[in-house]
């Protein structure tokens, strides 16, 4: 789980926290929270990988927390995120996907991180959110919706 999970887990709480050294500090925290809580996982709730995103996203809440931050999550993406090459076009692109992160709402920006970073299916994202499915598929689309149009608007 370890090698198959690490970027995408360090890759979703950068993304939520905008800071290198918090994002590995909470992957770690969430790879030792797992090992030591791997005997309450259930599979009947999920895949060991959204059960992981659901203890990452915790330790990511955490850290927010600690920081007394109330205000939204992060809207930046990390220069290295997986899928952008250097070149030109895709630095547009990155600033594009930027600007229009920050006009998201918190949960929207939420929600479009654990399903794109993470990997997870719908039912996951509600299980890790709160929400029921319908509600994190409906929200998700709008939000991936949203971002789409706010791309668009700024490329």
């Amino acid at each position: 789980l370890f090698r198959d999970a690490a970027g995408d887990v360090y890759a979703y709480a950068r993304t939520l926290l905008r800071d290198d050294g918090a994002a590995e500090d909470v992957t770690a925290q969430a790879f030792e929270r797992a090992h030591r809580r791997r005997q309450r996982y259930d599979p009947r709730k999920g895949t060991p990988r959204a059960w992981l995103f659901t203890i990452a996203r915790n330790a990511a809440l955490d850290e927010l927390r600690r920081r007394s931050r109330t205000a939204a999550l992060t809207t930046d993406l990390p220069d290295d995120a997986p899928g952008f090459e250097d070149d030109t076009d895709d630095a547009v692109r990155r600033a594009a996907v930027r600007t229009a992160l920050a006009g998201l709402e918190p949960r929207e920006r939420e929600l479009i991180a654990l399903k794109f970073h993470g990997g997870l299916t719908n039912a996951e994202l509600a299980r890790a959110t709160g929400l029921s499915e319908s509600n994190a598929g409906t929200r998700l689309h709008r939000a991936v919706t949203k971002l789409r149009e706010a791309c668009h608007a700024h490329a």
